[in-house]
């Protein structure tokens, strides 16, 4: 019987199921490979623990600033987990701070190096010739100062603080990006799609916009878990050195600089904040392992 002979005595046709969407198909064999990466997902979690301890954390912690001179190097209890420091602040509550620091410095220094990276290197790679060499030459200029180097020089010409900090790696990691998109868009710029958006009459912001673009989202994503851990490293160091968080204000670096004078009376000061950084970096790193053998089957750079 067809569907019309059934419609016409009232039986109901067959209810066939719609096929997911390619897109969705797609998601769904992206996430069962990254599942299979058991060390993808230990750094996943390890991520995870790190975002909610610098989001929550501060939240469901006392005050990192009061003092309690009457409970100084007080051991872990009930009421303080890791301890007190020398001016019994509770070191949970610094180290949530210290993780939300950590947090701001990263994301942000890497949201802002490839708000500056990605159109130069969109550009360079597009348009070559002249245009493409002096990017290229000034990038490597930067590039010839080593990371922490540069960054400690921009930190001490503009000031301490987080704002100067996050601006100073930022500027530290622009030409990392420009050269990952120079190369993706050279190699983009010559496939049959955008040879056919440009016989179509596209211009050339739309070709950059809405061709090549798109297709770099997958290498953006993976080079920005690899550069949020260096920024957190950055951070850290800047903020040790005394060009980052100035106190009360505390921060990994300053907890660090803070615990020097106290290593024999009580070590937990320095390996608390020291193993949080170890931990953060590690995370992301493994994540950005696991994404990139996931998202760019062609294997790793």
């Amino acid at each position: 019987m067809s569907i019309k002979d059934r419609i016409s005595v009232g039986v109901a046709p067959p209810v066939v199921a719609a096929e997911p969407a390619p897109r969705a198909l797609r998601g769904r064999r992206l996430v069962r490979r990254f599942l299979a990466k058991k060390m993808a997902v230990c750094g996943l979690a390890l991520v995870v623990l790190f975002v909610l301890l610098a989001l929550v954390g501060p939240l469901l912690a006392q005050d990192y600033s009061q003092q309690n001179l009457n409970e100084t190097f007080a051991g872990p209890s009930a009421a303080h987990w890791l301890g007190t420091d020398d001016l019994g602040r509770d070191v949970v509550a610094r180290l949530a701070s210290g993780a939300q620091v950590s947090l701001l410095a990263g994301v942000f220094a890497t949201a802002l190096s490839m708000l500056v990276g990605i159109p130069l290197g969109l550009v360079a790679g597009y348009y070559r010739g002249w245009t493409d060499s002096v990017l290229m030459r000034l990038n490597d200029t930067v590039m010839a100062f080593p990371f922490l180097i540069f960054a400690v020089g921009m930190a001490a010409i503009l000031g301490p603080s987080l704002r100067n900090v996050i601006i100073a790696l930022a500027v530290s990691h622009v030409p990392s990006v420009v050269r990952i998109v120079r190369g993706e868009t050279m190699v983009l710029r010559r496939q049959e799609f955008v040879d056919a958006a440009v016989a179509d009459g596209a211009t050339d912001v739309a070709i950059m916009g809405r061709y090549i673009l798109p297709n770099l989202v997958n290498v953006l994503i993976v080079n920005a878990t690899v550069a949020i851990p260096g920024a957190i490293i950055g951070e850290a160091a800047l903020s040790f050195l005394g060009l980052g968080v100035q106190a009360p204000t505390p921060s990994f670096g300053t907890m660090l600089t803070g615990a020097q004078q106290f290593l024999t009376q009580d070590p937990l000061l320095a390996v608390v904040p020291g193993i949080a950084i170890a931990l953060a970096t590690l995370g992301f790193n493994l994540l950005g392992d696991g994404l990139r053998d996931v998202l760019d089957p062609r294997g790793k750079r």
